[in-house]
């Protein structure tokens, strides 16, 4: 395909192959996203309705939670991975969890963590997030409902509907030299005293 709508030279898959053979050459071939093919195969995911519709700030603390993932890279080029959960009146983080997995255990650490600092939570509680796959997950949802906390979504691709936790991502990768960092545990220092940091 490449040869042909870029070079206009239409020739034979078989011969095709026969030169890659005789010249050593191999195909990159993309990986398909593992999370899509679970999505796909777990019909039961569910988006939710945005609630927010951008009104982070309701002035009750507590009221609207923000919660997202991001990626920090440590060491050798090791990622890991950032899950937190943002007052959107305080502007606090009010629970986070690091990670070098991005199974689910990551969003229910973190939903545990939140719930031992916030103990009872706002009558009216909305936990905002975007539409990933462990946002959407039937299990993660359940967890949510059984703590009284309405869930939100943003709206498919638009950053802007979640935007001050996208700007604590940006501030914390702006201030934390996480590159830096040899080891999980030294990058999780640095993560614990630039939330403290930022909270205070």
């Amino acid at each position: 395909m490449h040869l042909e709508n870029d070079y206009s030279v239409i020739m034979n898959h078989k011969k095709i192959r026969r030169l890659m053979r005789k010249f050593n050459l191999i195909t990159k071939l993309r990986r398909a996203n593992p999370y899509r093919k679970m999505l796909k195969a777990t019909q039961e995911h569910r988006t939710c309705e945005n609630l927010l519709n951008r009104e982070f700030d309701q002035g009750e603390p507590g009221k609207v939670l923000l919660t997202d993932i991001t990626y920090v890279y440590y060491g050798n080029s090791q990622k890991a991975y950032l899950s937190c959960v943002k007052d959107g009146a305080t502007k606090e983080i009010l629970a986070h969890y690091l990670s070098t997995s991005l199974e689910m255990k990551i969003v229910y650490e973190t939903l545990k963590k939140l719930q031992e600092t916030s103990g009872n939570f706002h009558p009216e509680a909305i936990l905002h997030s975007d539409q990933g796959f462990h946002y959407t997950h039937p299990l993660f949802q359940d967890k949510v409902k059984k703590l009284n906390i309405k869930q939100s979504m943003s709206r498919r691709g638009n950053c802007w509907d979640n935007a001050p936790m996208e700007s604590f991502f940006g501030h914390f990768k702006d201030w934390v030299d996480h590159k830096a960092c040899e080891s999980l545990r030294e990058l999780k220092q640095q993560v614990d005293s630039f939330i403290e940091e930022y909270n205070n």
